[in-house]
């Protein structure tokens, strides 16, 4: 069973998930055709590939650092195991999982132009042969059955298509015993602080990301999107469904932010 999470705030977004047969689904707050999702994603995340870590600090405030050491105390790297980073981007999980005493690190993300701005990275070229990098999805991953120690996605599931599929592949990959963990942006459990992180997003953000980044658009997605993802409860359930046993859910900072973790367990 999954362990009860606090319902949503009162913000709802406009846009729910498709069900099971649909022809259209979230892109933040607007539907698109399913088939159009990911290369509408792709144009955003080639856009600001080159301020994507600079903007990481400005839109978190720095606090994201904190987020993935958290995300890194839950997955206990050590000597010998091997990582899956799935839309990894520019590297920056898989730095700290090696940092942490990983054994290797493979990259995967869907958009090249991201992938190249973590290979230009100074702080990974001591790292060089310890990491792989891959332009695939995460919903069809180039990778074998049963191969690796632990899967993680940070920032990235909500900007899946099919985010199912993804769960269902993390899940295929992973060695019996291995883990799963999700860091994502999530939905606030204090109403009070929700407001202010509204005024904070919707206001703030995407300003910010027409000055760093030269997109405004891009982030007023970035924003429109964590309002369409599934909530902490609702994502625990998909976790369950993809086969993950033993979900377990950590708020961050009132649910801006939350660890899902999973174990594959045969």
């Amino acid at each position: 069973m999954t362990p009860p999470i606090s319902d949503r705030p009162s913000l709802t977004s406009p846009s729910a998930p498709s069900g099971e047969g649909a022809s259209d689904i979230d892109f933040g707050f607007t539907r698109v055709p399913i088939a159009e999702k990911q290369g509408r994603v792709a144009e955003v995340f080639s856009s600001v590939a080159g301020s994507y870590d600079i903007m990481n600090d400005l839109m978190s405030g720095g606090v994201h650092r904190l987020w993935k050491g958290a995300l890194m105390d839950w997955l206990a790297p050590r000597s010998g195991q091997k990582l899956v980073d799935l839309a990894g981007g520019t590297g920056d999980v898989a730095l700290r999982f090696l940092r942490r005493g990983g054994g290797s690190a493979h990259i995967v993300d869907i958009n090249e132009d991201m992938l190249n701005a973590g290979r230009k990275r100074r702080d990974l070229t001591s790292y060089a042969d310890r990491l792989t990098w891959t332009v695939a999805s995460a919903e069809d991953i180039p990778i074998d059955d049963n191969s690796v120690d632990r899967v993680t996605i940070s920032f990235g599931l909500r900007n899946v298509t099919d985010r199912q599929a993804a769960l269902a592949e993390a899940h295929r990959i992973l060695k019996p015993g291995g883990r799963f963990c999700c860091l994502e942006f999530s939905h606030i459990t204090t109403p009070a602080l929700g407001k202010i992180y509204d005024l904070w997003s919707f206001q703030a953000l995407p300003r910010i990301g027409r000055i760093v980044a030269n997109d405004e658009a891009a982030y007023r997605y970035l924003v429109e999107s964590i309002r369409t993802f599934p909530t902490q409860q609702e994502l625990a359930d998909m976790f369950s469904q993809a086969g993950f046993a033993q979900v377990r859910v950590r708020n961050l900072s009132s649910g801006i932010a939350a660890i899902h973790s999973g174990w594959k367990l045969d």
